[in-house]
């Protein structure tokens, strides 16, 4: 990667090898995180209970969903009715393509989605959810607010990082890569803390509004791509880490004996 160091000594193997390494780590680790960021399987709500129920209210449900007046309590009770998915940005349920009440309830649903506006992401999180009266629930609005602005703190962090990195090739250094390795931490922090923000949320909106028996919610692979890409902006980081700081030792004893 780097083959002479800035002032020409030669690169081991093993820190080209290491940054190489974190390179990968931190690109896959990076399309991981926008492919959970842009996907709508955070959270997946499966209803037991037969499509039929669905199919005579669809088109009521649909319309509650969408519009500009639903609370939390409104949407989040249309996911557990309508086999529902909730991401960071959208919100999706299942229902009838058609509205006739006799139409096939298994062969004629169709998954439809709604954005959060910039404005729901920042709204108020009411104790009793859908009762604007019962006082703002502290813990989830801010949970929810962190949920929303974490993921792109990490992208952002890892974008500067590489272009730490760049910058670092263009000087045939590894010093730079510290602080690379630095972001990359700070990011893996970010994405951990996205983690446990949104696992906090939705266990504390599960007991203001519980399951109903025949409602089954479980996390998506859009959670599970979050959860694999901290680890790996953890090892990125480490290995940047390591590269620089030891390279830099190694030099430093070099130059010493040269000196000697």
């Amino acid at each position: 990667l780097f083959p002479y160091s800035r002032k020409g000594a030669m690169m081991d193997n093993r820190f080209a090898t290491a940054l190489v390494i974190a390179c990968v780590l931190s690109l896959i680790s990076t399309i991981y995180m926008a492919a959970s960021i842009g996907t709508d399987f955070w959270y997946e709500y499966h209803t037991l209970s037969p499509a039929e129920n669905v199919s005579e209210a669809g088109r009521s449900i649909w319309e509650e969903f969408v519009s500009e007046e639903a609370d939390e309590k409104t949407y989040t009770d249309a996911l557990f009715r309508c086999n529902g998915t909730v991401g960071l940005w959208r919100r999706c349920i299942t229902v009838p393509k058609n509205s006739h009440r006799y139409s096939p309830p298994e062969t004629d649903m169709t998954t439809k989605c709604i954005s959060f506006s910039l404005s729901d992401q920042f709204m108020e999180k009411y104790i009793e959810p859908g009762n604007h009266n019962s006082g703002t629930d502290l813990n989830r609005t801010y949970l929810w607010r962190l949920q929303f602005l974490l993921p792109f703190v990490s992208l952002g962090l890892m974008c500067f990082g590489a272009l730490i990195g760049l910058c670092a090739c263009a000087c045939r250094s590894l010093y730079p890569a510290i602080a690379t390795g630095v972001l990359h931490f700070l990011a893996g922090l970010c994405t951990l803390g996205l983690v446990g923000c949104y696992v906090a949320g939705i266990e504390l909106l599960h007991k203001k509004l519980p399951l109903p028996d025949d409602v089954r919610g479980e996390f998506g692979w859009s959670f599970c791509l979050a959860c694999v890409s901290a680890p790996l902006q953890f090892m990125a980081a480490a290995l940047f880490i390591w590269a620089a700081r030891t390279n830099r030792k190694e030099f430093t004893l070099l130059k010493a004996y040269r000196v000697a």
